[in-house]
């Protein structure tokens, strides 16, 4: 497996690998970043699923598993260790190991997988391969490490460039010393090829004719076409199930196969029911393996019917069963995910790792045609011994040092402990660590930004759970709210936008309950941005000309983070609009007087 922080490579690595092993003709043309392969991971830059391929390499097969950086996306990486010897893990070199880096090696030490370091990114200009080694260290022996894991190799890398070497300034014309030191440093799969079949479901998808596949490795035994098997987890009644078709992964291709032997990473169909965690076994005499543990959700949204004036204009799919019938997929292969029933029939609590864990289904799902409504998030409160206790995050901003103050204006009135401060690696930035509750950080990505000027960068991960600090005031301006139904006009627009940052262009449709901007002062403020200009008899030599403001473009992480208790996110496949919850502004609007 891959594993480090977001950004640090390990998708172009993989790039560069799939091309040196000649798994593409020398005249064919082939996208970066081939691994990311949905439409949402490439335009957002960032993997979100784990995905697996396998590289020949002098008579070996190796198989390779990329996973994501973010640390919202962490049930990804743990589903996927269980079936890895050894992991390589990123580190820039510049900029060091980072949270992610810290929770992946974590998991990885658990398990007790060979590491191997790769410090990657070394053709940039500062570069500082020596510290970002000692860091490693520090941070190896902080999680606890064994001396035998202390010993790791270092291999000094550029995946964009595809070049390695065991010095950093000695690096090879290509990939090999990468590909030598994984064969001679990741033993090989320690496995009985006789003993009666077990294989760990790791991973589903889906074809449309020939139904579910399940992915996982063989721990032991073997598989082939056509083979009778159970199904069960530990301490669970087993099923009986028939293997209709085998398939390996080899040069980014599946390839259907006959059988396949303990340690390698296989496809199989003909289990329509199979799920994660379940164990493929011999009827016979099979023993179920342990089911993959994940760390609990910290964040929960609430999932509605849409309820507001536009209900059921543009979305294909705005039923309650429709929601509950994508929701109960979702969870079949997204195992840090949780769902709820919520406090009405037609409300679901969806509990995850993050705000962005749930705003990619979300998105996912309005890709897919659906219709619904969405709460703001809220942190998941654990209660032990009587004592209340929140999710804490470790935050690390970085930021010139002329705008860096303003970050920490914002993390301090929000309940955080400045846990450090240092000057960066990149000239004149300064580098800034906290400890905040998780209820601080819903909504603080873009006030940091625009605090900063938009130079922070900010990266976020689960620490602990702690006790629970008090109120924090995420928000200081209260909303525009429209009191009246119809298309935007620019006449009425022109004194709006004298009250706050409007959100809607002129002929935009709304309704009343719909917010339409920020307020510059605290508390709501009801506009009607209909008003439409009186027509007279009375002739003018022109019109007064109307300049109006940009309006603020907010997507859907934005409306998610803006969001406050008493406001709900609509979505649609064609738009998203920010609405009251008519349950907490109270459902009579002054623009509904006839």
């Amino acid at each position: 497996a891959i594993i480090a922080h977001v950004d640090h490579g390990k998708t172009t690595l993989v790039d560069a690998m799939l091309q040196q092993s000649k798994v593409f003709r020398d005249n064919e043309a082939v996208q970066e970043r081939i691994m990311d392969s949905n439409d949402l991971e490439r335009e957002r830059g960032i993997t979100i699923l784990s995905k697996n391929t396998a590289v020949s390499y002098k008579d070996a097969k190796i198989n390779i598993v990329d996973t994501p950086g973010h640390a919202d996306f962490g049930g990804e990486v743990e589903r996927v260790l269980n079936m890895v010897d050894g992991v390589l893990l990123l580190v820039d070199s510049v900029e060091g190991p980072m949270p992610q880096t810290r929770f992946v090696l974590g998991k990885a030490l658990e398990l007790g997988k060979k590491v191997v370091l790769v410090v990657n990114k070394i053709d940039r200009d500062a570069a500082q391969p020596d510290v970002v080694v000692d860091k490693a260290f520090e941070l190896f022996c902080d999680l606890g490490a064994t001396d035998e894991q202390c010993d790791f190799p270092i291999v000094y890398a550029s995946g964009f460039n595809g070049i390695a070497g065991h010095e950093p300034d000695e690096l090879a014309e290509d990939l090999e010393p990468l590909f030598e030191t994984i064969m001679k440093e990741v033993p090989a799969p320690v496995v009985n090829v006789e003993a009666p079949l077990q294989m760990l479901v790791t991973n589903l998808d889906y074809d449309d004719f020939k139904g579910r596949i399940g992915l996982g490795r063989i721990n032991q035994g073997s598989i082939s076409k056509a083979e009778n098997v159970k199904v069960g987890v530990p301490g669970g009644d087993a099923r009986n199930g028939k293997v209709v078709e085998i398939f390996t992964y080899k040069d980014f291709v599946r390839t259907p196969i006959d059988d396949a032997a303990a340690g390698d990473i296989v496809a199989f169909t003909g289990i329509p029911d199979v799920m994660i965690g379940e164990t493929i076994m011999c009827p016979q005499e099979g023993e179920p393996l342990p089911t993959i543990e994940v760390e609990e959700p910290t964040v929960r949204m609430s999932f509605s019917v849409n309820t507001s004036a536009f209900a059921g204009k543009e979305g294909k799919f705005v039923t309650t069963r429709n929601i509950k019938d994508r929701l109960d997929r979702e969870l079949e292969r997204n195992l840090a995910l949780r769902v709820e029933p919520g406090e009405t029939a037609d409300q679901f609590m969806v509990s995850g790792r993050g705000a962005l864990h749930i705003t990619i289904l979300i998105e996912n799902m309005r890709r897919e045609g659906f219709e619904f409504m969405v709460g703001p998030p809220t942190v998941i409160i654990k209660e032990e011994d009587g004592v209340k206790e929140e999710p804490y995050d470790e935050c690390m901003v970085e930021a010139p040092e002329d705008v860096i103050s303003g970050a920490v204006s914002i993390l301090n009135a929000r309940k955080g402990i400045m846990t450090s401060m240092e000057p960066a690696v990149t000239g004149g930035n300064t580098v800034v660590r906290y400890k905040i509750p998780t209820r601080g950080l819903l909504g603080a990505r873009n006030a940091m930004l625009t605090a900063t000027k938009g130079q922070a960068i900010i990266n976020t991960n689960f620490c602990e759970y702690g006790p629970v600090v008090g109120d924090i005031n995420t928000r200081d301006n209260g909303s525009l709210v429209s009191m009246a139904q119809g298309p935007v006009t620019s006449y009425a627009l022109q004194s709006c936008q004298d009250r706050g940052v409007m959100f809607c262009k002129p002929g935009v449709e709304t309704y009343s309950g719909m917010v339409i901007g920020i307020h510059q002062r605290p508390g709501d403020l009801e506009l009607n941005p209909c008003k439409a200009k009186a027509a007279t008899n009375v002739r003018s030599n022109k019109d007064q000309t109307t300049v109006l403001k940009e309006p603020q473009d907010m997507g859907l992480d934005d409306a998610v983070e803006y969001i406050g208790p008493d406001e709900l996110v609509e979505i649609t496949p064609s738009s998203i609009r920010i609405t009251k919850n008519m349950a907490f502004y109270g459902k009579k609007a002054k623009g509904q007087k006839k």
